[in-house]
């Protein structure tokens, strides 16, 4: 082997449903990842080659929904493509059995777990992990892009260039008018105002999408005092098409919301998010430059505003949230090679080097 020639990493990937199938292409032509397996939950999918499930070329891959064939397979890592938190305990089953038989996790399922240590998440939801680390000296990353590197590795590189920082915040502004993900019971967008959304109880915001603040507090050196939230919803006064049917007037067609770090009785980190179906909704509320962007505001010596946008430019039509889900994905699965060379147990933004890519440019 050739010094600083990176090794293949044998990869089985579970979960093929918007991110997993994306992540599915890339890995076939990636010149560094080597596909050895496929987990799927729905039946309907056991059997069926890898390449259909993602629109490519028969690879030989068959789908199965056998966790211990896939452990079988000795892959160097799991990357993992489940569904949300609502279903931890399947997330929880699939993982620990890898992480215990001394196979590496990466994961965008569980978004509480981009910061383990947040005290809102529960035990029942840490302890697993934690005990399959130890029993198979291997590691757990979860990453995603909010909860994720748009709110954690972004502003903490820009927070590294000033010498003070009074507050720095980190906003999602996104419409998702063709997003295909799930937004109605969890956000309320479709409801009428008076229902109270999922997400719109405290201490279940803070716990799926404000791990990041205490990371960043981690990661500066301070403290919090408290994390405190706020919510807002703009009624359409007419219906709105969108991917998923109608907005009907009268009804949430957009919601904003923030979860505040609180430190010597000012707010110092600040994650937002404002949701819309359609651009022209709820207009007094925030936009980036560009549509559809991750935005990182910094208020200290000097200040600083960054804004990302995420794009398809290769003809397909498909809306920046879906691209925003590739990112996402890709986040994990590049990860590999960093996580395996960690020691065992969570991993972190905070513990992991520079993921630059390897391979990407070929």
């Amino acid at each position: 082997m050739n010094p600083g020639v990176p090794v293949k990493k044998r990869i089985v990937l579970w979960g093929t449903g918007v991110v997993g199938s994306m992540v599915l292409t890339e890995i076939l032509r990636h010149p560094l990842f080597e596909l050895v397996g496929v987990g799927v939950s729905n039946p309907d999918k056991v059997g069926k080659d890898a390449g259909d499930l993602c629109g490519q070329p028969k690879t030989g891959v068959l789908a199965t929904d056998s966790v211990d064939e896939l452990i079988a397979l000795r892959p160097d890592a799991l990357v993992h493509y489940g569904p949300t938190a609502q279903f931890a305990d399947e997330n929880i089953r699939v993982m620990t059995a890898f992480l215990r038989a001394g196979i590496d996790v990466c994961s965008t399922a569980m978004t509480p777990w981009v910061y383990p240590e947040i005290k809102q998440l529960p035990d029942v939801w840490r302890d697993p992990i934690t005990k399959a680390c130890a029993a198979g000296g291997s590691s757990c990353f979860t990453t995603g892009i909010d909860p994720g590197f748009a709110n954690d590795l972004f502003p903490m590189t820009l927070m590294g260039l000033c010498g003070e920082v009074h507050s720095v915040r980190a906003s999602e502004l996104l419409d998702y008018t063709d997003y295909e993900g799930d937004y109605e019971f969890e956000m309320g967008i479709g409801y009428p105002p008076e229902f109270k959304a999922m997400l719109e109880h405290p201490d279940l915001l803070i716990m799926a999408w404000g791990p990041t603040v205490p990371m960043i507090a981690r990661a500066v050196g301070i403290e919090l005092d408290t994390i405190t939230t706020t919510w807002d919803k703009w009624v359409t006064p007419e219906d709105r098409p969108c991917a998923k049917g109608i907005i009907k007037a009268g009804t949430v067609a957009a919601i904003r919301f923030t979860i505040n770090g609180i430190y010597h009785d000012r707010e110092v980190i600040t994650l937002e998010h404002v949701n819309r179906i359609g651009l022209d909704a709820a207009p007094e509320w925030p936009a980036g430059v560009k549509d559809d962007v991750y935005r990182v505001d910094i208020i200290g010596s000097p200040s600083i505003s960054q804004e990302t946008s995420f794009r398809f430019t290769d003809g397909s039509g498909r809306a920046p949230a879906v691209a925003g889900c590739l990112a996402t994905g890709m986040r994990a699965l590049n990860a590999v090679p960093a996580v395996n060379a960690l020691r065992p147990g969570w991993v972190t933004a905070l513990d992991l080097p520079l993921i630059a890519g390897a391979g990407t440019i070929r």
